[in-house]
């Protein structure tokens, strides 16, 4: 079983894709609690059993397994494997995805209950699952049925509100939003990292959504998002800008924060994060 605390203050958070045991061995070294394994990993999580067999004490957790994807009985099977193997390192985030990638994506809140009921009946329960968050109901179905929520790509306006819609259904219950940096000496240039990867993200209306909802006007959205934007949800370019974006989440309510570095050398900026953290020392 991982408890809220087993997460740690910060983790790190980053695409299957881009990860090896490499990078978790390096992410562990530099004092993170959590490794956020993104991008919808495929069913039977080998990459999440790979990450763990390379390192010794770090939590490992999906960021997440889209259930439109893969089935709950096949990933039951995946998720009891990876326990038996790391007992309370694993933590299996499940969430819903987009509308725009998945037509077939209809009331995606009784399907996380449905996906939910079925991990219950196969033994992953509620102390070894979360779920991605935005909406009110989904937090609270978060709250009522896992450890807690992982919000990703919001502002720390939302974290306060999810704090308080996770309180009033279950005071106690994780609270992990992601929140990108770019560390550069120049940032100009990372303000242009940062817009080339939410390329993506600002066409999702979920996102979008729910940054509107919390304090984004229409207009921050042109042209790849203004400065400010990209500055709220992209903490650059120092280490110590990157630090305050981390900790305005705490501050709102967060009790724990996951760092996405982007950019060419995500192991260098994560090290100099930790450092300004005083993680490694």
């Amino acid at each position: 079983m991982v408890s809220t605390a087993g997460f740690g203050t910060y983790g790190v958070w980053r695409g299957a894709a881009a990860l090896d045991a490499d990078f978790a061995r390096g992410v562990e070294r530099l004092g993170f609690g959590t490794l956020w394994v993104g991008g919808s990993p495929g069913g039977d999580l080998g990459i999440v059993e790979e990450l763990l067999d390379a390192t010794e004490r770090i939590v490992v957790a999906t960021g997440i397994v889209n259930i439109w994807k893969d089935d709950a009985r096949s990933i039951a099977r995946s998720a009891r494997r990876i326990e038996e193997r790391h007992p309370g390192r694993f933590v299996l985030g499940i969430g819903s995805g987009h509308r725009e990638a998945t037509p077939h994506r209809v009331r995606p809140l009784a399907a996380l209950t449905a996906y939910l009921d079925v991990l219950d009946a196969e033994g992953v329960g509620r102390d070894r699952r979360l779920l991605a968050a935005l909406g009110d109901r989904t937090l609270t179905l978060a709250a009522e049925r896992s450890l807690g929520a992982h919000p990703y790509l919001t502002v720390p306006a939302h974290t306060r509100h999810a704090r308080g819609v996770l309180d009033a259904a279950r005071p106690g219950a994780l609270l992990a939003p992601e929140l990108k940096v770019v560390i550069s000496d120049d940032q100009e240039h990372a303000r242009a990292v940062a817009r080339r990867y939410l390329r993506r993200y600002f066409s999702l209306e979920n996102y979008v959504g729910a940054l509107r909802r919390f304090g984004v006007g229409e207009a921050a959205f042109a042209d790849g998002g203004s400065d400010e934007l990209i500055d709220l949800v992209a903490a650059n370019p120092t280490a110590g800008a990157a630090v305050a974006g981390l900790r305005a989440h705490l501050d709102a309510g967060a009790d724990h924060v996951a760092a996405q570095a982007l950019g060419d050398d995500p192991l260098g900026a994560l090290e100099q994060l930790a450092e300004a953290l005083t993680l490694t020392r």
